[in-house]
């Protein structure tokens, strides 16, 4: 029968039929809840399914397997040629009986607990590991001993949840079916120490020249500490490393008292002194300057988040940014300028550190790099060490300027002059004095009084210096703020000092330096390549205007040397003399073409702070040495200019100091002074070492080398207070290193 059409509801009406109760906010909440319990059994018996045909089908480590781990290979930039390798295995296997008490309960304690309780895996530790894997960052620990063992034997470093569930599985099947001693001689056995040394039997060799059955409770906790950072905590790659190993060696030791494995008095007598490390024969694979390539790609890819272990052992196909053509090309031209200073000084060319970095401007590549002669005598690579820059940092006040509103063709006072509030007077190389000079001018002859003048006339100048500086990408050691900062009493190393001239030639685009170019797996898949990503950090009419200034110092000023035989490569550059207290301790050039930036820096002596002697300066051993690299660098390059200046358009209040007014000439009576009896001048001290000052401006005083171009001297000068004079460099009086061209 049809039911009588009761017409349309009106809204909030509904035909009796269809009405229905609605349900409360408490009824909807319970319906969802159901719901998440349905799907939430649904997935665990899914789940269970899935992990218990894992478990069932996974098969544990055979602990008589013969480990083995694969050696990771370092490749020039061609990617053909080998460099070096990585830590070859040195392990040897031994059974529990025969490592030390001590050494057993150190592990356990410094590592894991409760090994000898839990079933094989951390839940704890496993919600810190899950945590750090949907997050950014390095995974974070959490693994037992039996998961360490596990990972070690079958798993690679991949930060995945695959990998984990893996190891989950594995560690819980080798728990259940293998004795806990078993599990902790199988770790013992493998467990990566540093030093290529896999296994406590081996890192008792590499560590004290001893057997693992010998070693006492301080040796045992030091082994056990370095397993938690292999590369970080090996006392024998510096102070901070020895620093970080006594903070794990004593957290080592209160979990073994916690654990009653040893007393407090034990505890007390050795917390702390560290064992003593024996000297142990170095790696000849790291001998040579090679070395100091090597440390910096295993140290890059610590950063990038690579373990020791992975580093090592784990058969990388690593390709670094280093051309061999120019390496060869950058060793010879550092160790050529050691010997013939140590000729010159009849010193031993040991003695003398030349460093050389080369970098690709538009990348930030290490091209070539020499930080020493052998890396395997001395740890310090003088590439990366800073030293006091010179006249090489007055860029940067030249950038500071040019971004304050001055022109290169805005005047400053060349003549010497105390800069307000210091006690000492600014002076320029032979004491010479220039009236006002362009700041073109200056940077191209070096002429120091006016770079101070030119900081000192900005608002809060020397700070203004540091942050063109940084932001070029040298790194502040501690700089101070003083009016003579341009005069390069900062230190800076000759890494920075190539990426801060590579950021000017790049139009002001700032790059980071990185040697290595590409990591493969064993398989040949790539797990990672750095980013490069320029970044505009110098304004770029600045950049091109510091460049324009900076041309002239290689085309009419100090730096002539340099380009000789170049082909006209345009080199933007800069020389530099660090003179103090009346020694010469540093020599620098720096420059850079539109392709490639070098430095070149010249130190001496055990702490590369002594004196280099007489007759040295960044005109010569130093832009001859740069020189020499930059003809192998440079063939085959395609000649390109730099862009031209563009016009000033900042404001700035700068104040052009008055034209001095013309001198009268001498009488002749003045000058008809008896040779034998002359007169007693302030100007015309004796002369100890009569050449010791020669000036490193060859286009404006005499030089030692007879084929550049000179002027006639000034018989005024005092040569003991040259290139730079004095040590005032606006410091308040205190005697700090002299800025020489």
């Amino acid at each position: 029968m049809t039911e009588p059409n009761q017409g349309p509801t009106t809204p909030g009406t509904r035909s009796a039929g269809k009405r229905k109760a609605r349900r409360t906010p408490g009824q909807v909440v319970l319906s969802i809840v159901k719901w998440i319990v349905v799907v939430a059994i649904a997935l665990a018996v899914i789940g269970a399914g899935v992990f218990g045909v894992l478990y069932a089908t996974t098969p544990i480590p055979d602990p008589n397997k013969d480990f083995k781990t694969n050696v990771t290979t370092v490749f020039y930039a061609d990617g053909q040629e080998q460099m070096s390798t990585f830590a070859v295995q040195n392990r040897v296997s031994i059974p529990l009986a025969e490592m030390g008490d001590m050494a057993k309960k150190a592990v356990v304690a410094g590592e894991n607990e409760t090994f000898w309780e839990d079933p094989g895996i951390s839940v704890p530790g496993l919600i810190r590991a899950a945590t750090s894997l949907v997050g950014p960052g390095d995974a974070v620990g959490g693994s037992t001993i039996t998961q360490q063992w596990v990972k070690v034997m079958y798993l690679t470093q991949d930060k995945t949840f695959t990998r984990k569930l893996t190891e989950i599985i594995l560690a819980l099947k080798v728990g259940q079916d293998l004795p806990k001693e078993q599990i902790l001689e199988n770790y013992l056995n493998t467990v990566y120490f540093g030093r290529g040394a896999y296994g406590i039997q081996a890192a008792s060799q590499a560590y004290f020249g001893i057997d693992a059955k010998d070693l006492d409770l301080k040796q045992s906790v030091a082994l056990t500490a370095i397993i938690n950072s292999p590369g970080n905590l090996d006392p024998a790659r510096g102070d901070a490393q020895k620093r970080d190993l006594m903070e794990r060696y004593q957290y080592v030791l209160n979990q073994m008292v916690k654990l009653n494995y040893i007393t407090d008095a034990q505890r007390a007598e050795i917390y702390t002194t560290l064992p003593e490390f024996p000297q142990i024969s170095n790696d000849s694979r790291f001998g040579g300057p090679k070395g100091h390539l090597l440390k910096m790609v295993r140290d890059e890819l610590k950063a990038a988040g690579f373990d020791e272990a992975t580093i090592e052992g784990g058969g990388l196909q690593i390709r670094t940014t280093i051309d061999k053509k120019l390496q060869d090309a950058a060793v010879t031209a550092a160790q050529d300028q050691a010997n013939k200073i140590a000729k010159a000084q009849k010193q031993d060319p040991n003695f003398y550190h030349p460093a050389i970095a080369s970098l690709d401007t538009g990348t930030g590549a290490i091209l070539a790099m020499y930080g020493g002669p052998d890396y395997t005598s001395d740890f310090n690579n003088y590439a990366t060490i800073a030293r006091a820059a010179g006249s090489t940092f007055k860029p940067w006040a030249l950038v500071a300027g040019i971004r304050d509103g001055a022109s290169l063709t805005d005047r400053f006072n060349g003549d010497e002059f105390t800069p307000k509030g210091e006690k000492k007077p600014i002076n320029n190389a032979g004491n010479r004095n220039y009236g006002p000079v362009t700041l073109e001018k200056a940077t191209t002859s070096s002429i120091n009084s006016a770079y101070v003048d030119l900081v000192t006339q900005m608002k809060d100048g020397p700070n203004k210096v540091i942050q063109a500086a940084t932001d070029a990408g040298l790194t502040n050691h501690n700089w101070e703020p003083v009016p003579g900062i341009a005069l390069g009493s900062a230190e800076v190393s000759p890494l920075e000092a190539a990426r801060g001239f590579a950021t000017l030639a790049n139009q002001g685009k700032r790059t980071n330096p990185h040697i290595v170019a590409e990591v493969k797996d064993i398989e040949g898949k790539v797990m990672y390549q750095p980013t490069i990503n320029p970044e505009q950090t110098v304004e770029e009419d600045v950049s091109r205007n510091s460049v324009s200034a900076l041309l002239g110092v290689t085309q009419d000023g100090t730096g002539r040397v340099a380009v000789s035989g170049l082909g006209g490569h345009q080199v933007a550059g800069k020389t530099g003399t660090n003179f103090s207290n009346g020694e010469t301790l540093a020599t620098w050039f720096v420059g850079s073409t539109r392709q490639i930036s070098t430095a070149f820096v010249l130190t001496a002596g055990p702490n590369a702070r002594s004196n280099l002697g007489r007759n040295t300066y960044g005109s010569t051993y130093s832009a001859v040495g740069w020189n020499a690299y930059m003809k192998v660098a440079l063939q085959g390059k395609e000649k390109i200019a730099f862009p031209g200046p563009v016009k000033q358009t900042r404001k700035g209040n700068f104040t052009a100091p008055p034209t001095p007014k013309p001198t009268a000439t001498p009488t002749p009576t003045q000058t008809t002074v008896a040779p034998t009896t002359p007169p007693p001048s302030p100007t015309q001290e004796p002369t100890q070492e009569p050449t010791q000052e020669p000036t490193q401006e060859p286009t404006q005083e005499p030089t030692p080398t007879p084929t550049r171009p000179t002027n006639t001297p000034k018989p005024t000068a005092t040569p003991t207070n040259g290139n730079g004079g004095g040590g005032g460099n606006g410091g308040g009086g205190r005697p700090t290193p002299t800025a020489r061209p």
